[in-house]
């Protein structure tokens, strides 16, 4: 008996494609799946009633047990389901069916086919074409039909103005069109700057799509409504979700997990950066681990069919050297499997000023890295922070690395040197990376997948090798709901399971890899055999190098060698944000997530089997790598129309610098690239970073208590020119807005501190940076660098941190600008401290990161961290910090006289200085960074005539105070003679 199509639609013609090459065209549904007659019989309407509901019950059992019917196009469409509708990595189903729509390309159909599916419509003439559309919690997907995976569109629902174009009532993601034919009926569907039509065949198939559409962005957890800090992703880490983070400090931890990780992958991989090199080494030394450089990590993947998707900032080629097109072709030659795309394209976009600036490394939507690493030349670094390798061991050609001397010109031949090992020293390089698991890492992909799908739109709208993503599930459903949700959230995930069962999935995606599949994140540690002398990889062999470098400093030639400190941990108590805007404290019983119990106990199980292995640092120890800890959490961004398609901009990293700020208790320590903000009325800069700092230390004032910041930067910006080179304008000119902010004129914070508690405001607010030293192979010269720092990290009380890729500076915090990702994380695992002299609870990821920093700042021995657990306290700050900084400081300027310092003010002093030192020695570097085999007799007494060697055994750590006198005299903004001078301010602030 055939099949009776609906009335109302007259688009159920069969459409042959690959996967059912044995049916017969316009196949009838076979006589077995016929509903069942029921004949009138005696008695009473009871027992037939009864009957009916049995029949009808062996009916649907046998009917849904067979499978030939079951994949056929005429029941997925009666059920609305289709090849997505159970994937659990896509959330829950909600509403599908047939809808046409015109904006897409001409659809091709295989030989048995149609030229276009729309034929049934009559619509071909105007290019209307019938499409399958899924609704998900978090996006609208447009398929070619039910059993076909493959996206031909999708609008990923986006965080929505408050009210509508007019400023009247709320803004909807779906409304009701009126057509000029009355037999057409529409709706527009609305979300990130993007609007696309579709048509259905009746007005209640209409009403029921907008309604539909519109409920799913109701609830306020999910992803049209802005969350804490006005960021897209809610809080995470409520619950037992399995939220859980890792620091790495420098990039030899941080690229070895990244290493392991990529080794490990199964499925998917995404990656973005500012600039990437192909050719980079990510463990060392190179000449050991071929394997390890990038190429060839994901070339092995992408022959075991892992996709993998690389987003690349696309710069403009006359001011940067970061070649994106060399590396894009160099990944393209890899495999098939690799997919890359450039983004912006500048003429048609007319963006020429801003940049990509995330660093992401997504792994299977389990575990993802982010922070201030970009997987580069020059980013490899360890805490001993060498200036010296020679002959080449750890940085091979042009990873070897000073932007301040020059800048590559070609990136053809990488392992050609672009510097003189025996002149010049490298620029050692201080970073900071962390590792998400659980939504977290959801949510770092789902803003990878934003991006990628929108570049994807401008650029390559038509390429097929290039595809569209989908957002993942835990990146769609929050976990952030009550009790009583929970519970029903519980009963539609089995609902959903019993229809997976009964529903074959045919061509069946890749699922992402389970909990257990995510690896270890340990500096990898080589065989003692793959080394002729029996020592580690990663202690780098000395190859006749007489290094010099530090030898006061903690020797640690592995990571996992860690000084241990006299904690010990408590019971936890759940405590919500400190932010308590939209986050309420909660309890563990309460939020706990019980809709995906077997994840649940995987992870457990999966967190307790290394626990026992004893594989990971522990919380009592300071090093490279961090221990992981359960965790509040939060993804914050930077971006907007431009960068991500957005209908709104979003500063949510900046709402959160300056929330967090405010709410210190006791202390806050700052990392970062640049220092570049303003005060209260500050027209011209516009984040407000500076403000939250002033504030809270005119409250500490006004109450009488302690109150640190302590802030590191570079010594000078990394760019290429000596301070007094006539290209180096950009130099100067971010020299003149960071001493604007933090020292010089009305707008300064040390100004407007001293007008208000005098000669303390040193008490409060200080600078540093960092340097170090070494010699260039046996018998050479002996030298200095600043280690520059490009951390972006913010540390809290020891209880929150905020780690990601943004600066401080207008660029990176406004969201109009550069594009940027971070992660705020609050602690949940307590460890007893002291802060001010009194018994504290701290963070284990926080205590444990910044005393690791500090440990490698200062030089700590083992058995002296101890010294730095109260970072308030004078005996820490004024006595070990300060003092320590203030020491080093004097040595490296008695030894090198080396710039930025205090006794330089213009650059005719620059120029002098740098003449003398010249000819005394007759080569020097561009910051005058090599000594002087006889020292000449300076200020200090004590270090007069002493040998430079032994001076400077006498330095601790790297820390050095920042020079706020340096060029005091001098306007550093570009003159009328240099082309900077025609450039937008707002390109270096």
């Amino acid at each position: 008996m055939p099949v009776v199509h609906d009335d109302d639609e007259a688009d159920d013609v069969h459409v042959p494609s690959q996967h059912d090459e044995h049916s017969i065209k316009n196949r009838n549904v076979p006589s077995r799946a016929v509903l069942p007659v029921i004949r009138p019989a005696l008695g009473r309407q009871q027992s037939i009633s009864d009957r009916a509901k049995v029949a009808m019950q062996e009916y649907l059992n046998h009917f849904l047990g067979n499978l030939d019917i079951v994949n056929s196009r005429e029941v997925c469409k009666f059920l609305e389901v289709s090849l997505l509708s159970f994937l659990p990595e896509y959330g829950p189903k909600l509403k599908e069916d047939y809808v046409t729509v015109r904006h897409l390309p001409k659809i091709e159909m295989g030989s048995k086919g149609r030229c276009c599916s729309s034929c049934c419509f009559n619509f071909c003439s105007s290019n209307w074409q019938k499409v399958w559309a899924v609704l998900k919690p978090g996006f609208l997907a447009l398929l070619q039909d039910p059993f076909d995976p493959k996206l031909l569109d999708i609008v990923i629902f986006d965080v929505s103005p408050s009210t509508d174009r007019n400023g009247e009532g709320q803004t909807t993601l779906a409304n009701e069109i009126k057509e000029r034919n009355p037999l057409h009926f529409g709706f527009e569907v609305c979300s990130g700057g993007r609007a696309i039509k579709l048509r259905t065949r009746s007005s209640a198939k209409v009403k029921d799509w907008v309604t539909a559409i519109n409920a799913a962005r109701r609830p306020p957890e999910g992803w049209c409504h802005p969350h804490r800090f006005g960021s897209f992703a809610p809080p995470r880490g409520l619950t037992e979700d399995g939220s859980v983070v890792q620091w790495f400090i420098d990039g030899r931890a941080a690229f070895d997990a990244i290493a392991s990780s990529i080794e490990e992958a199964k499925s998917q991989i995404f990656i973005t950066d500012w600039w990437l090199c192909p050719e980079l080494y990510l463990r060392r030394p190179f000449h050991f681990h071929g394997s390890s450089r990038l190429d060839i990590l994901l070339e092995s993947r992408a022959k075991q069919g892992v996709q993998i998707y690389i987003l690349l900032y696309k710069e403009v080629s006359l001011a940067l050297k970061i070649n994106s097109m060399y590396s894009k072709r160099r990944l393209l030659n890899i495999h098939e499997n690799v997919k890359v795309l450039r983004y912006p394209d500048h003429f048609s976009t007319g963006i020429y000023l801003w940049s990509h600036h995330e660093k992401i490394v997504v792994v299977d939507n389990q575990v993802c890295y982010i922070g201030g690493l970009d997987l580069c030349f020059g980013r490899y670094d360890s805490p001993e922070h060498k200036v010296a390798d020679f002959p080449p061991s750890t940085w091979p050609g042009k990873d070897y690395y000073n932007p301040r001397e020059s800048e590559p010109n070609s990136w053809e031949d990488t392992m050609k040197d672009e510097l003189d090992r025996t002149k010049y020293p490298r620029m050692p390089w201080h970073d900071v990376q962390c590792a998400l698991y659980g939504p977290a890492c959801r949510d770092v992909a789902r803003h990878f997948v934003q991006r990628w799908n929108y570049a994807k739109r401008n650029k390559a709208p038509n390429e097929q090798a290039i595809p569209l993503l989908m957002p993942h599930h835990h990146m769609v459903i929050p976990h952030y709901m009550g009790a009583s949700k929970e519970t029903n959230g519980e009963s539609e995930g089995k609902q959903n399971h019993n229809m997976d069962i009964k529903f074959n999935r045919l061509n069946s995606l890749t699922t992402p890899a389970s909990c257990q599949d995510i690896p270890l994140l340990l500096p990898h540690e080589p065989d003692h055999h793959a080394f002729p002398n029996g020592e580690f990889g990663l202690k780098n062999t000395n190859n006749g190098l007489s290094d010099h470098t530090n030898k006061t400093n903690r020797n640690q030639p592995l990571p996992n060698r860690k000084t241990k400190l006299d904690l010990s941990l408590q019971d936890l108590q759940m405590k919500g944000f400190v932010d308590n805007v939209g986050s309420p404290e909660v309890s563990v019983s309460k939020h706990y997530d019980t809709s995906k119990p077997d994840m649940q106990n995987i992870d457990k199980e999966w967190w307790e089997a290394q626990e026992r292995e004893d594989q990971v640092a522990s919380v009592l120890d300071v090093g490279e790598v961090g221990p992981r800890a359960a965790c509040h959490c939060q993804v914050v961004r930077s971006v907007g129309p431009w960068s991500a398609g957005t209908t709104e901009i979003e500063g949510s990293i900046h709402n959160a610098y300056f929330s967090l700020i405010e709410k210190a208790e006791h202390f806050v320590y700052i990392e970062n690239q640049f220092f570049i903000s303003g005060l209260s009325g500050d027209d011209t800069i516009k984040n407000r970073v500076l403000e939250a700092l002033f504030r809270r230390i005119l409250r500490a004032e006004k109450e009488k208590k302690r109150f640190r910041v302590i802030i590191v930067i570079p010594l000078l910006p990394g760019f290429q020119g000596g301070i007094d080179d006539g290209g180096a304008a950009s130099v100067r000119a971010i020299m003149h807005w960071q001493y604007r902010t933090i020292c010089r004129g009305p707008n300064s914070i040390l100004k407007n501190l001293y007008d208000v508690v005098g000669s303390k405001a040193h008490d409060y607010i200080s600078f540093y940076g960092l340097r170090a030293h070494g010699r260039l192979g046996d018998g050479g010269p002996l030298v200095t660098n600043q280690i520059y720092v490009h951390s972006k990290l913010m540390i809290i009380d020891d209880r929150m941190a905020l780690i990601g890729s943004a600066n401080i500076n207008d660029r990176s915090l406004l969201g109009s600008r550069d594009s940027e990702i971070a992660m705020i994380i609050e602690d949940k695992e307590v460890v007893s401290s002291i802060m001010d002299g009194r018994p504290w609870e701290a963070g284990k990821f926080s205590l444990s990161l910044r005393l690791s920093l500090w440990a490698e700042h200062l030089g700590l021995l083992p058995g002296e961290v101890n010294s730095v657990m109260d970072p308030v306290d004078d005996s820490a700050y004024k006595n070990i910090w300060m003092a320590t900084a203030k020491a080093n400081t004097m040595i490296y300027q008695q030894v090198f006289t080396c710039v930025p310092n205090d006794h330089i003010h213009s650059r005719y002093q620059f120029r002098q200085s740098f003449a003398h030192r010249k000819e005394k020695i007759g080569h020097t570097t561009i910051d005058l960074g090599v000594a002087l085999e006889k020292p000449e007799t300076k200020q200090d007494r004590d270090l007069a005539g002493a040998d430079p060697m032994e001076q400077l055994q006498a330095v601790r750590g790297h820390i050095v105070s920042f020079p706020l006198e340096f060029m005091c005299q001098e306007d550093l903004r570009p003159f009328f003679s240099e082309s900077e001078y025609y450039t937008s301010p707002q390109v270096f602030h």
